[in-house]
């Protein structure tokens, strides 16, 4: 080995972003395992590279023992004294080898291992930097869909969007770009695995904290998500500033922002209620578009009794009950929904009774 060899690593390691002692530190295990295979050892053997010339110097290792049991790893007291007095039992005696035509076969071998060290700083770099971003949203481009699975470049790798991650009807064409959330970083044999997901909660959620300043400057708040992905969602949010209208603030003006959001998702309903600590209050507003009449939360029960006008009851419970549903995600709250004429008939008996008696 020579100095442009050790160029060449400190070279690479820069390029790859790879702290070059690492590579040192594979170049003198590669002359270790070069050693050993082509001298057939099983001694201990230590390396030592000059980082600057690129000269390797190798030492045989033997313990100091009393008596010899296994010659190649041991060394008798008497004899490792006849090399320095001051050895005693225990101690671990260097001498340096000088094994012909090596330089070689230690480069050849010292090559795959460097490029093996490579690999696997490259996918620890990788996923160094994704694990930090687990609940965090990422752009991507569509590389490939293979048997339902999309596979998304991500930079300097490749993200996973499984089946039951992606949402129902949206197509995946090669080249799209789009925004995906990550939901866990898996370490692998093969590198890094990222799982993404386009139907999480937390992606709507990402979307907003990116078009709304007021929600990253913590002046609002989103206190929860309902997401049924595809169709319709749900989102409460609470101002900390009484000046701040925290619905306003999400939808922007003409309804830019939450524009952006709906276009991102590819048309999905979104719905963003004002959050309220009264739980009647709060469930009122989820069930928005629908107005409410009359609400009585059962603290015990957890359960809010709602009343809305006739006319408005379908809108109120949603198609296949759709709006009730996410509501009672959304707040996490039962719902029982009446019409206006439905709770006076429910009402009607019961004053009857009373009059009665």
């Amino acid at each position: 080995m020579n100095s442009e060899f050790v160029q060449a690593i400190t070279l690479l390691g820069k390029e790859k972003g790879i702290n070059p002692e690492i590579l040192f530190q594979a170049v003198e295990e590669a002359v270790v395992s070069a050693y050993k295979k082509n001298y057939d050892s099983s001694q201990p053997v230590r390396v030592v590279l000059n980082k600057e010339t690129g000269e390797f110097h190798v030492y045989e290792q033997r313990k100091v023992v009393e008596e010899v049991v296994r010659p190649h790893e041991e060394i008798s007291l008497a004899q490792a004294q006849v090399i320095n007095p001051d050895y005693v039992v225990g101690d671990i005696v260097e001498q340096e080898v000088f094994p012909k035509d090596f330089s070689r076969v230690a480069v050849m071998n010292a090559k795959q291992i460097i490029t093996q060290r490579i690999r696997e700083a490259e996918r620890n770099i990788v996923y160094d930097k994704f694990v930090g971003r687990e609940d965090d949203i990422v752009t991507g481009i569509v590389q490939r869909v293979e048997r339902g699975t999309v596979f998304v470049e991500l930079g300097s790798t490749v993200g996973i969007l499984t089946a039951n991650e992606q949402i129902p009807g949206e197509r995946y064409a090669s080249h799209d770009r789009m925004k995906f959330y990550i939901v866990e970083v898996k370490k692998t044999g093969k590198g890094p695995q990222i799982m993404l997901s386009r139907t999480h909660p937390g992606l709507l959620k990402r979307l907003f904290e990116l078009q709304v300043p007021e929600i990253h400057d913590g002046v609002v708040e989103i206190k929860s998500v309902a997401r049924e992905a595809g169709m319709r969602s749900k989102i409460a949010v609470y101002s900390n500033d009484p000046k701040v209208d925290p619905v306003g603030a999400c939808v922007g003006h003409k309804g830019l922002r939450v524009q952006a959001v709906v276009d991102e998702l590819r048309g999905e309903k979104i719905d963003i209620v004002k959050y309220n600590d009264d739980p009647a209050t709060y469930v009122s507003n989820a069930l928005s578009p629908a107005q409410v009449v009359r609400a009585d939360a059962d603290e015990a029960e957890k359960i809010c009794r709602i009343v809305v006008p006739d006319f408005q009851l379908s809108l109120a419970i949603g198609k296949e009950g759709q709006n009730a549903r996410l509501a009672a995600k959304l707040t996490g709250w039962k719902i029982d929904i009446k019409s206006q004429s439905q709770a006076d008939a429910a009402a009607a008996p019961a004053k009857e009774d009373g009059e009665e008696q």
